[in-house]
């Protein structure tokens, strides 16, 4: 039988043609998935340094310090926000007692001038339910004129906001220094200036 070569087949090379075509894993022991994806898992689950654990904790450490006074001033205001409807639900509520008796007099608690409105005309909290931040009182009344107020309750965040005022003209006040009067520089209207 002749023997034949790649050369005079091919012309490249010479050579016995078995043999010369092996299987990419002839003479291999070791598995196609060994040495590229199965060692990279392994070295991926190592987990986190210290290190990288303490650079998290000051990012987290620096967030929590710029996001939480400005969280607290929001919901300082949106507290008073709340308030000024309910201290103008007590105003009209001073209205309704007025067409009805033709007099301001006699709404607080207990039927005196001042002080807690009477339960029957409104409630006496800002919010009207759940934890009071604001104390509401009528703070003036006479026959033709009243002033009711909301004053923020002992101990809570909303002190430092100050109270707010309206009275039977509609002016509205608001103590924004929190200094106990009303009378201070652009504390005759509602607004943050």
């Amino acid at each position: 039988m002749q023997h034949l070569t790649r050369r005079s087949m091919e012309g490249v090379s010479e050579g016995p043609l078995e043999g010369s075509l092996q299987s990419p894993l002839e003479g291999s022991l070791h598995s196609p998935l060994e040495g590229s994806a199965q060692e990279k898992g392994r070295q991926g689950c190592q987990g986190f340094t210290l290190i990288e654990l303490m650079i998290a904790m000051v990012i987290m450490g620096i967030i929590a310090a710029i996001a939480l006074p400005s969280y607290n001033s929001q919901v300082v205001r949106s507290r008073r926000s709340d308030c000024m409807g309910v201290l103008l639900g007590l105003a009209q509520a001073m209205e309704k007692h007025n067409a009805i008796n033709y007099t301001y007099l006699g709404a607080a608690s207990g039927g005196g001038n001042t002080g807690a409105p009477a339960s029957t005309l409104y409630p006496s909290n800002c919010p009207t339910e759940g934890t009071a931040h604001y104390n509401l009182t009528i703070q003036a009344a006479t026959a033709t004129t009243f002033t009711v107020q909301a004053a923020p309750v002992t101990g809570s965040t909303q002190v430092e906001d100050g109270g707010l005022r309206v009275n039977s003209l509609g002016q509205r006040f608001w103590d924004e220094n929190a200094d106990g009067d009303y009378t201070g520089a652009n504390e005759d209207n509602w607004t943050d200036d």
